[in-house]
């Protein structure tokens, strides 16, 4: 099937596009400082035209199925296709800046590449509340793995270095539209 931009998508985030959506599906944190958990995701990327995604991530602990589940994480932010070009990176590959707010109290920077399909990232800069949960560090890859969205992530927290946290595989879900975010 072929792939159209979504309509007013800025060129400077075309190397995204393909993220732009409702994603859901189910995945699993395991962590000695947590232990091991089920749960269900619910992410947004979208747009309002401008040179950046916004996106919207609720993590949600499953007790009794898919559909029922404790909020564990919220975040929000913006990704940016980078306008500076590393040396050495490949032509079919674009730097990338993702901006996430986490309502727990933590702020983090990230920066990455995004090429054919697949987003690595690692942090560049964790700033948190002195209530937040202790995290130092982190490191993100997403894929687009046969229509699904593939995504893990690494943490150093709790008094732990980095290591495997959590893990999910999302499928496209339509979202509902709102004002400023088109329909999908």
């Amino acid at each position: 099937m072929p792939f159209a931009f979504p309509e007013g998508l800025a060129p400077e985030v075309y190397p995204l596009a393909w993220l732009v959506g409702g994603w859901r599906g189910e995945g699993v944190i395991e962590h000695p400082a947590v232990g091991k958990r089920a749960f269900v995701n619910d992410v947004v990327f979208d747009h309002d035209g401008g040179p950046y995604l916004r996106y919207e991530s609720t993590v949600r602990v499953l007790e009794a199925g898919p559909d029922d589940g404790t909020v564990w994480s919220t975040e929000t932010g913006y990704w940016r296709v980078s306008s500076d070009r590393p040396e050495g990176l490949d032509e079919a590959s674009h730097a990338l800046e993702v901006l996430l707010a986490d309502a727990s109290g933590r702020l983090s920077l990230f920066l990455g590449v995004v090429g054919n399909g697949r987003i690595d990232l690692a942090t560049d800069f964790v700033a948190r509340t002195a209530t937040a949960s202790e995290v130092t560090a982190a490191k993100r890859v997403y894929g687009l793995v046969e229509g699904s969205l593939l995504w893990a992530e690494d943490l150093a927290a709790f008094g732990h270095p980095l290591r495997s946290y959590a893990s999910a595989q999302l499928a496209r879900v339509e979202t509902p539209a709102r004002e400023g975010r088109p329909h999908d």
